[in-house]
């Protein structure tokens, strides 16, 4: 559906120039829920809008549905971005408007008959999380306010949304709200998303792939549950673990290892109990983490291993399905 190839984005500054994004690739496959994520300056707004040539980068391609954006036409352009739903960070909506006419608004843009894009907007209402029922035509209208109303159904049928941070301001019942709205679009219309975020919480909770960004560049990318169950970057490890990695003091005679599951561990063979009956390695637990990721638990454990034990425990650890291990100190 999107795939970014060797794109490159520079703003000239009163300082110099400052390479907003470097070399990136990333290919977004049809149906994907991709979460862009990194910390604040990292490149995501950037990004974001070179997918819908809001901002053309100065090196590189972006292709969306096979149309490479960068070589269209004005007028071409603009239909390609009729397939792209793009909902920013700030909620754009005409206070004028009732919430019906904020949803008709893209297709009167598109010379959409006034018949059609009223009973197109009526079915997006219906995918709407918003609790006002039924349809407020008052001018005033709070779901407005709190942008309920942002369906990324609306206009003309797109086949991929991109959601600029649109949750940020929502309290955390109306956020979980929008993002089981979001799958539900996602699974039922085949519709491809995009999240912009810097919230671990939305990334685990909807997405099924992720790139984290670094000073404009992407530094890992691949499966939500390898990240975060395995993050390898400093910058993934400060999104996954924002207060640290959990640490503890080494004791005497052993080694800390740090493990990780990734939703596949069994409960019928725990893998502390399985070294002390199979290895003969009494294994102290130092830390413990869990958290669900996309519907599958993960987690990690940091372990003293006694140092006779290590290479046999490690050797058994190395072999235990659905378990990735590094050695750690302190």
């Amino acid at each position: 559906m999107i795939e970014l190839q060797h794109l490159t984005k520079r703003f000239a500054t009163q300082g110099g120039t400052v390479v907003a994004l470097n070399d990136i690739n990333l290919t977004i496959r049809d149906g994907d829920v991709y979460g862009i994520i990194g910390m604040s300056g990292a490149g995501k707004s950037t990004l974001v809008r070179c997918i819908n040539m809001l901002e053309r980068p100065d090196e590189g391609n972006v292709i969306v549905n096979g149309k490479q954006m960068q070589d269209l036409r004005a007028a071409d352009l603009r239909a390609a971005r009729r397939e792209i739903t793009m909902i920013f960070q700030q909620f754009n909506l005409l206070m004028q408007r009732t919430c019906l006419r904020n949803i008709m608004f893209p297709m009167e843009l598109a010379k959409v008959p006034k018949d059609k894009a009223e009973a197109r907007a009526v079915s997006c209402w219906s995918w709407s999380v918003c609790p006002i029922r039924p349809m407020p035509t008052r001018r005033s209208c709070p779901a407005a306010e709190a942008a309920h109303c942002d369906c990324p159904c609306a206009g003309n049928g797109p086949e991929g949304a991109a959601l600029r941070r649109g949750n940020e301001r929502l309290d955390p019942n109306t956020t979980h709200a929008i993002l089981q709205l979001i799958q539900k679009i996602n699974r039922e219309l085949g519709i491809t998303v995009v999240i912009i975020t810097h919230q671990m919480s939305v990334v685990e909770e909807v997405c099924n792939r992720v790139a984290i960004l670094d000073n404009g560049t992407v530094v890992e990318e691949g499966e939500v549950q390898a990240i975060f169950s395995h993050p390898t970057s400093k910058a993934a490890r400060r999104l996954v673990y924002p207060a640290g990695a959990p640490q503890a003091e080494v004791l005497p005679g052993h080694k800390l290892v740090r493990v990780a599951f990734g939703g596949t561990q069994t409960t019928d063979k725990p893998l502390v109990a399985s070294l002390a009956i199979e290895c003969g390695a009494l294994v102290s637990i130092m830390a413990a983490d869990t958290r669900v990721v996309n519907g599958q638990t993960l987690g990690s454990m940091l372990l003293a291993l006694p140092d006779d034990d290590k290479r046999r425990a490690l050797e058994y650890i190395r072999n235990y399905p659905g378990i990735t291990f590094e050695e750690v100190n302190g």
